[in-house]
């Protein structure tokens, strides 16, 4: 993925590459070659790097277990970040993230690329044309052979893959998750040491209900990366297969909505991480929100650790409780300004649901 982010920040207009930091210094010096940019600032002190070359934000690209560490670190450093999903290893760890950036003042946002898909702002287009919606679906069947780790995850399938369509889930009905009832399993040809497959029923905020039913051990008539997506709304229903456009039909309708081709939006727009990373930059410049915002991001990693719980505990788990349980766990390691912020919190879903003022300052 750093390969993936160097050449979206050179291929962007608007960034420019100021240094590269690996913990292991001769790694990120044989990158900086490898794409063509061998005078770039390398070194395995974000500090000393920083203080080196002034950036103005921190893309961090490492492992999920990293980004409590190098956002803190960056935030410290009074530097925003735009950071991999997910948000944090943990759901208190995101909430510790999202507490600091309120104390530092900065920006941190989270990408969720396959949001940034002229295909699916369609889809979300239609949705809005459909009236209140009831029933949302997702389907998703693969067989990638990946070897190495998330062929022994204990839950492969829901830890590194999942969080892409709750979170779009979320963004399609503007609603948050309320509870889950999943069940995980491993099919008998399974290649994977945990379980590869899953099928989870979310409520969402208003009564409606987000299904989805996935599978990585799955081949033949294999679904997109995005997986197929069925939405049934108040006035009718709208189809997507992860690829093409959307397909919208109306009740009562002898025809079909005409091609949705987005919001109005352009749509030579950058998609995936050079949307992204697009966003952030629109964010630093104006001020304005943007949608990856970890105070926004934090329900959609509640969301598979909530899914998580349920198949290990066989019992619907609700998502409040589960805050509640990470904003005191969030406590117990939080210090300094980050521990003042949680504790003036007036309730997690209301710190949750409102950006902080003093963040995405205008520059």
């Amino acid at each position: 993925m750093a390969r993936v982010w160097i050449r979206a920040v050179l291929a962007s207009p608007d960034t420019e590459l100021a240094g590269v930091v690996d913990r292991v210094p001769a790694h990120a010096e044989a990158l900086v070659h490898r794409l063509g940019v061998p005078g770039t600032p390398t070194g395995h002190d974000l500090a000393a790097l920083a203080a080196a070359t002034r950036p103005d934000a921190v893309v961090d690209v490492t492992v999920p277990e990293a980004h409590l560490p190098v956002t803190l670190a960056a935030l410290a450093l009074g530097l925003p970040v735009l950071g991999e999903k997910p948000v944090a290893a943990t759901v208190p760890e995101a909430l510790r993230l999202a507490a600091a950036s309120e104390a530092a003042g900065e920006l941190f946002m989270v990408s969720q690329s396959r949001r940034y898909n002229r295909h699916l702002d369609a889809l979300r287009h239609c949705a809005h044309l459909l009236g209140r919606p009831g029933i949302l679906t997702t389907d998703f069947f693969r067989a990638p052979h990946f070897g190495g780790f998330r062929e022994t995850m204990a839950h492969p399938l829901l830890l590194d893959m999942a969080i892409h369509p709750f979170d779009t889930a979320r963004w399609l009905l503007n609603a948050d998750p309320v509870s889950v009832r999943c069940e995980e399993y491993n099919p008998s040809w399974s290649w994977y040491a945990g379980d590869a497959a899953a099928t989870a029923v979310f409520e969402m905020a208003g009564g409606i209900r987000y299904v989805y039913n996935g599978s990585w051990c799955s081949g033949g008539l294999e679904t997109s990366w995005n997986g197929a997506w069925r939405l049934s709304a108040e006035l009718g229903s709208a189809v997507w297969d992860g690829e093409g456009p959307p397909e919208t039909e109306l009740h009562e309708s002898e025809g079909r909505l005409p091609p949705q081709s987005g919001t109005g939006s352009d749509d030579g727009a950058p998609e995936g991480v050079a949307g992204a990373l697009a966003e952030f930059v629109h964010a630093l410049r104006t001020g304005v929100t943007p949608t990856g915002e970890v105070h926004h991001n934090v329900l959609s990693l509640a969301m598979v650790t909530a899914a998580v719980a349920s198949a290990r505990t066989d019992r619907r788990v609700h998502i409040e409780p589960l805050l509640d349980e990470a904003v005191a766990e969030a406590l117990a390691t939080a210090t300094g300004p980050e521990a003042a912020r949680l504790r003036a919190w007036p309730s997690t879903g209301e710190a949750l649901a409102v950006t902080p003022k003093g963040l995405n300052r205008a520059g």
